[in-house]
This record gives structure tokens, sequence and C-alpha cells, in this order.
């Protein structure tokens, strides 16, 4: 298949036939040729990529090209001959149905057209032959060496106009070698006839090989060879409908109940997918929803904690203000007993606050103490009794201590 092969292209084990499939367009590869063996046989398959078909071969016969070239005498291989594509010849493939024609259309799109008066007869080095057997309904494949040698000279002219100068120091003159031809053995003389002498409509690479001048063209095969049998065809690659098939025969009915079951796998698949793709937009509109419901609670207790909440309080009802205002007052009442002293207005703001009954109380003056230079500044002290002294009301109304020791306040009773 050189040179329209992609060489460097490496399969792996763990690679698949998709993977192949995915790097062929980047790499421009039209067909797939793949051989694979069982505990029975031997399976050939060409595919046509992208969208098939896939044709599968059994192989019954084959021949390695080292064992084709080790029975021959005098065998032709060298590296030019693989710069140019070979020349496909398809013999027997009539009309003998659709399966044979679209044989005969596949292996014509494995090798480029050649247009047959343009086309330069020194790249055609090789030939294939593809024969098509009606009653066995196998194929063979022959893979050959094209050479072409003039004709109408004898043998010693032939061998003088090879490479290889023969060994001419058995003979006294040169006519020896060109008359009689004596020294060559007879294998070098090659049958030739009609079946391969051709006038050249150009010159041709070769010593001798002129244009309209008679030559011969000689094959000489370079193998492989393989015996096939066309098993199956399928429709796409790899996969698909049977279109046909050698030993499995279905009637009509049979294949529109085939068809008609698959149709209807693939409305349950799409089915599916449609109710997957609905379930899948309504838990996303419900997670939206929930989202933004959650945004707005927590913008609301935002609010409501910062006492930025656009709502008009109503206020409080009558008897919880009533209530509030009478346990502040006890409230008091318990400081001014406690303590001895008129609380704070910010302490119980809703208290009344009485007004002493007794004479005037002296402002207790603080006396500030400059501090020392050089020294720190000590805290100040203030007089006056500590907190937590118990004071006494007298008859009066005046405050007079009661003795040294601290008497408990009383206990509060709900």
């Amino acid at each position: 298949m050189e040179p329209l092969t992609a060489t460097r292209l490496q399969i792996r084990k763990k690679n698949s036939l998709k993977d192949c499939v995915a790097v062929a367009g980047p790499l421009g590869v039209t067909h797939f040729l793949i051989l694979s063996k069982t505990e029975t046989n031997i399976y050939f398959k060409l595919m046509r990529l992208p969208g098939g078909p896939t044709l599968t071969f059994r192989i019954n016969k084959y021949t390695l090209v080292r064992d084709v070239v080790s029975s021959l005498r005098r065998h032709r291989m060298h590296e030019q001959q693989f710069t140019h594509p070979p020349l496909l010849v398809l013999n027997s493939f009539g009309p003998h149905g659709m399966h044979v024609k679209l044989m005969a259309t596949m292996f014509q799109n494995l090798f480029p057209s050649i247009n047959v008066h343009q086309v330069n007869l020194n790249t055609i080095k090789r030939c294939l032959l593809i024969s098509y057997n009606p009653d066995s309904q196998d194929l063979d494949f022959r893979h050959y060496s094209i050479k072409v040698v003039p004709v109408g000279a004898s043998r010693g002219m032939k061998k003088l106009l090879q490479e290889k100068f023969p060994n001419m120091s058995r003979l006294q003159d040169i006519s020896e070698l060109l008359a009689t031809g004596a020294g060559l053995s007879e294998s070098e003389a090659e049958p030739d006839g009609e079946h391969n002498i051709t006038e050249l409509p150009q010159a041709v690479a070769g010593r001798g090989n002129m244009r309209a001048q008679q030559s011969a063209v000689r094959l000489t095969e370079i193998g492989p060879r393989m015996t096939l049998q066309l098993i199956k065809i399928q429709e796409g690659v790899g996969e698909g409908n049977v279109l046909f098939h050698s030993f499995v025969h279905k009637t009509e009915e049979e294949l529109q109940a085939i068809l008609a079951a698959k149709e209807e796998k693939l409305r349950l698949k799409a089915q599916r997918q449609d109710q997957q793709a609905q379930n899948i937009q309504r838990k996303q509109e419900r997670r939206e929803a929930h989202r933004k419901k959650s945004l707005a609670g927590m913008k609301r207790a935002r609010a409501e904690a910062d006492g930025d909440s656009d709502a008009e309080d109503p206020g409080a009802p009558p008897e919880a203000e009533v209530a509030g205002q009478q346990e502040e007052e006890d409230e008091a009442e318990y400081f001014r007993q406690a303590v001895g002293e008129e609380p704070d207005e910010d302490m119980f703001p809703k208290a009344q606050r009485r007004r002493p009954t007794g004479p005037p109380r002296k402002k207790q003056r603080v006396k500030q103490r400059r501090p020392d230079r050089g020294s720190d500044q000590r805290p100040l002290k203030t007089k006056g009794r500590p907190w937590g002294a118990r004071a006494k009301l007298g008859p009066q109304g005046a405050a007079q201590d009661c003795g040294g020791s601290r008497a408990k306040p009383p206990k509060r009773v709900a």
C-alpha cells in the first residue's frame, strides 16, 4: 500500500477503534485495513472513513512475502518500486450483484485514479491484481513487480545492454556473443510472446526501451498472496445495519421488524434524553429560586439587626409599657435602699425620680495632686464612703452609720 500510508501513526494496546477514527481526519486517512485472528479463522476488514461501509473478509489462504521471494529463482525487490502507488487491475468483476459492485468500488478508491493520456510510464513499477471467481465467490490477491525490456535482439545483445557486463574471457571474438549467445545459461532467456509484447508510447527507463519500439512487459511476483471470501457488509464503521451477509439470509418481513425495533430503541433513547434534560432544568430552577429566597432572608435579617428596616415600628402595647415602668421603679427603689443615693437618669429612664426630703448634702471636693516632674502620675483618690457601705435613714431623713458591721441587703421576692 505504500507510499499512501500513515507510517507515523502509532497504535497502542489500550487504543480503541474510536481513537483511531478521531485522529484519522487530521492525518488524511481515508481507509482502514484491519487484520484480526481468532481461534478458528483470520479476518480482514476494509473500512471507509468517516461514514463506512465496512467489508469483512475471511482469509482462507495466504502466503507471506518472504515465502514468495524465496521460491523464485530471480526476484526483483528494491526501494524505488514503492515510491509510487501500484497499478490496480480488477478481473471478472461483472454484474454478479450489488455486493460485487460495492467491492470493486472499495478497491478502486484505495488507490488514486490514473489518466491514461497523461500518465508517466516510469511511475508504474508495481501491479496489484484482484481477481473474482463467481463460482467460489473468492477473491485472489496477487502483487507483481513490472519490468520492461526490448525485444527483437539476441540474448547476447540483451546481455550487453544490462548493467552487469558478461564474462568474455573464453571467447575469441565478440561476434560469438552477439550471434550465438555463447556462455549464457538457458535460464536467462525469458519466454516472450504476443501476450506481453507492446509498442511503447513513450520512452521508459531501461536500456533499449525507446519510443515507438517493441518491448516486452514482464511481471515478477513479490507477494503477498491472499485468497479472501466476503462474509458481510455493514453500513457504518465497524457497526450499523448489515447490508449483505453470505451465510445469514432474512426475509423482507424480518428486515422490517428489525428496522422497526431499532427505530423504537432510538425513540426511547431520545425520550430518555429529553426527560433527563427536563429534570436537569427543573433542578436548576429550584436551586436558583432557593438561592434567591436565601439571599432575601439574609438581607432582611441583616436590616433588622442594624435597625434599618423600612417597615414602621408599631411600638409596644400599653400593658407592656406599664409593666416595664413598674419594674424599673422597683429596681430604682432597690438601688436607693442598697446605695443610699439617687440613680442616674440614664440608668432607669422610665422610673420617677424622687426629690430629697432632708437637708442638702455638701458636694465632696476632689483634690487633685499635681504630678512631680520626672515621676509617673498617680491615680486620683476620691473621698467618701466606699461602694457597698450600708446607710440607714433616720427619723428625719438624715443618713446615719449603722455601727461597724455591714448588713446584707433585703432579698427581693419576685
